[in-house]
């Protein structure tokens, strides 16, 4: 569902991603894992249209990114790590401004709009305007947004960033849910993140995928994954390369 090859973004002489190249399978949920810096946001910002690549080809759901931009956002659900909200509209008519905006309309807009509010713990909120909410809820809007058009991909970079440790449990249950109907790309530098809903990994450090695989194919038995991941960001920092 989703194919990247070669993928690479310079600005300037400096070179924010280089050659990256992976995949996600039909219903896999994986783990974009990296530390700040690393490229994750960049990266996610060229598959969603958002940044046009120096080099590099992106594919989502059959459709190329570049020769299809329009199709290939229709087809895609993002979640940016800092959400732009309307915050003069309130909660449940800004999620079905953006449902209309989606091509969803009438009365599929408003079934969709509620299931995403009930699913990111909005409802409570639904009449209360968007730029009076805490960063958690605004957070939780984002993720609506994201689902509300119904998409196959989902793209979301740090869905738990500003989440009560309640929240965070409650959207690592909701990442591993979605992965059922849809095909989710995560973004973090957390591990506990991918341990706890991903299927596979693919972790990036100054702009270069350094491994990829299952959980279990990354790291040897009796080595955590903590260990393996810090092992080589660590060898990476070292060649500055």
């Amino acid at each position: 569902m989703i194919d990247v090859a070669n993928l690479t973004k310079y600005y300037g002489d400096f070179a924010a991603v280089r050659d990256v190249t992976f995949s996600v399978g039909k219903g896999e949920v994986v783990g974009f894992l990296g530390p700040n810096g690393a490229g994750k946001s960049t990266t996610m910002r060229m598959l969603t249209g958002y940044l046009v690549p120096s080099g590099g080809r992106a594919v989502v759901a059959g459709c190329d990114v570049l020769e299809e931009p329009l199709r290939a956002r229709s087809l895609i659900g993002y979640m940016p790590e800092n959400c732009p909200l309307y915050p003069d509209m309130r909660v449940e008519e800004y999620l079905a401004f953006r449902a209309g905006i989606k091509g969803v309309h009438g009365a599929r807009s408003r079934a969709r709009v509620a299931e995403c509010m009930e699913k990111c713990w909005l409802t409570g909120v639904r009449r209360q305007l968007v730029g009076t909410l805490s960063k958690g809820y605004r957070q939780r809007v984002g993720l609506a947004d994201a689902l509300v058009g119904d998409p196959p991909v989902l793209i979301l970079d740090e869905p738990t960033s500003g989440l009560d440790p309640t929240q965070i449990i409650e959207t690592r249950r909701l990442i591993a849910e979605l992965g059922r109907e849809h095909t989710v790309l995560v973004s973090t530098h957390i591990l506990s993140e991918v341990e706890k809903t991903c299927t596979r990994a693919v972790i990036i450090a100054r702009g270069k995928v350094l491994a990829q695989g299952t959980l279990g194919e990354l790291c040897p038995p009796g080595q955590s994954l903590e260990k393996m991941f810090l092992d080589l960001v660590e060898e990476r920092e070292a060649v500055g390369a």
